[in-house]
């Protein structure tokens, strides 16, 4: 039985403070499309996707209206696509296997206008320890498969924990990205903002542009991404009493109430598109609207610009607080799990690389103790591919001393300098082209090889 008080305060967090799913997520499996055939094969890719996605946007739609809860995003994941180029690029040259990967991503484009998704997740590649015919083949392709598509996202896992960094895989996606730039100069890189590099990618994240849908899920899974800053930030906005112990516990209460309701919604989706419900990712994402902003949830704090000393701390308390009051609501977590800042998908994160007070270092040491990475950080368009890379190594090694999934999301936009401002429009927002180190690590980067595991990774 619901209190007055607990029924006054679910309308507020709906109603006033914005709380929202941010994304319900279908994974599908594609193994079983795999043929010889090359036509062939992307006609089961298109069918089975239609096919499994078909009533996802109408029953999501249904949910919302049944609860009041908004539904964000609904969005697809796939299997790594690469995974599905073995047999497809065999004996071909390269630019023949290129053609093909960017075939299926076409394909899979279309199906994902078909069933009315946003983005579909997945066209990518899992390499922390080396590549086959079909990672490289996929990997090459990328930034003419985002240029080309709109709906397509890719994410390109290069370490883990237990294998360490493949360093020549963050020196190619270090291309790969500026390429993607360059082919989408006319947006601003726009591309890059479809493009993830991670370590330690989770198989169940619902989030773009990590999401796949990993080797050992089942058939197909509904994955649930929460979201609640605008909820999170009044809390903290009305705390300004209390010390960090009283206040981690509002948090870690309210983090408890949006996460049954993150799982509520799931669930009901899930069982009327009759797949497994898979994880909630407790997730703060936030958007560019006015009150969605994580960096002013800092700010309540008592600092006053995101980025100044504490920000590390202040991010570090929060993240903790939802993960302990998120994980007592459900026995299914999953995904990221933690705090997003996205620098353009934030206004308050722009407003303090504005001031001067967030740089890309100072982002760096956040993702030491929250998610997703350094994630739509925009820097000049002059960038050089070593520095891209060296920066995607740094992230990848927090990630991995950590064992935590982290990722990059950088955009080096086509004539562009350090200051100066850029529109993605959208939720991908806008932002300041942030400076990076004007020092080369060229010399380290192109050693390329392998970064060993850490030691802690023997443990078993």
């Amino acid at each position: 039985m619901f209190s007055k008080d607990e029924v006054v305060e679910t309308f507020e967090m709906i109603h006033l403070n914005k709380l929202n799913i941010r994304t319900v997520t279908l994974g599908i499996n594609l193994l079983d499309c795999v043929d010889r055939d090359y036509d062939a094969m992307k006609s089961r890719i298109y069918s089975k996707v239609t096919t499994v996605a078909e009533h996802l946007l109408d029953e999501a739609k249904d949910v919302e209206y049944r609860y009041g809860i908004p539904i964000v995003n609904k969005r697809l994941s796939v299997t790594p696509v690469a995974l599905l180029l073995e047999s497809a690029v065999a004996g071909l040259t390269a630019e023949e296997a290129v053609s093909r990967a960017i075939g299926i991503a076409e394909t899979l484009n279309r199906a994902a206008e078909k069933v009315g998704v946003d983005y579909l997740g997945g066209y990518g590649a899992i390499v922390q320890k080396g590549w086959t015919g079909g990672d490289i083949a996929l990997i090459n392709s990328i930034p003419k498969a985002l240029s080309s598509t709109e709906r397509v996202c890719s994410c390109v896992n290069i370490a883990e924990s237990r294998a360490g960094i493949n360093v020549d895989a963050a020196l190619k996606m270090g291309e790969v990205i500026h390429e993607t730039a360059e082919l989408t100069r006319s947006r601003s890189g726009v591309g890059c903002a479809k493009l993830g590099v991670y370590v330690n990618s989770p198989p169940d994240t619902p989030f773009m542009p990590g999401a796949y849908h990993g080797v050992g899920e089942a058939e197909a899974t509904l994955n649930v991404g929460i979201s609640g800053p605008g909820v999170i930030r009044v809390i903290v906005e009305k705390s300004d009493d209390l010390d960090f112990r009283a206040l981690a516990e509002k948090i870690k209460r309210a983090s408890f109430k949006i996460t049954r309701v993150g799982e509520l919604i799931g669930r009901e989706v899930a069982k009327r598109l009759n797949v497994k419900f898979g994880i909630v990712d407790l997730s703060l994402a936030p958007t560019p609207a006015e009150g969605e902003s994580i960096a002013n949830i800092i700010e309540a704090m008592g600092i006053e610009y995101c980025g100044a000393p504490g920000s590390t701390a202040a991010i570090a308390l929060l993240t903790d607080a939802v993960k302990k009051g998120g994980s007592m609501a459900t026995s299914f977590v999953g995904g990221m799990s933690g705090a997003f800042i996205p620098v353009s998908e934030d206004s308050g994160m722009v407003e303090a690389a504005e001031k001067g007070a967030l740089s890309i270092e100072k982002l760096e040491a956040m993702t030491s103790v929250c998610s997703v990475g350094l994630d739509m950080v925009t820097i000049p368009g002059d960038t050089s591919v070593e520095t891209i890379a060296a920066i995607i190594l740094d992230e990848m090694a927090i990630g991995m001393i950590n064992n935590k999934p982290l990722g990059v999301r950088i955009i080096p936009v086509p004539g562009k300098k350090a200051g100066d401002h850029v529109d993605f429009g959208g939720l991908l927002g806008s932002s300041v082209v942030m400076p990076v180190s004007r020092f080369s690590s060229a010399r380290f980067v192109r050693r390329g090889g392998q970064i060993p595991s850490p030691i802690r990774s023997l443990t078993g």
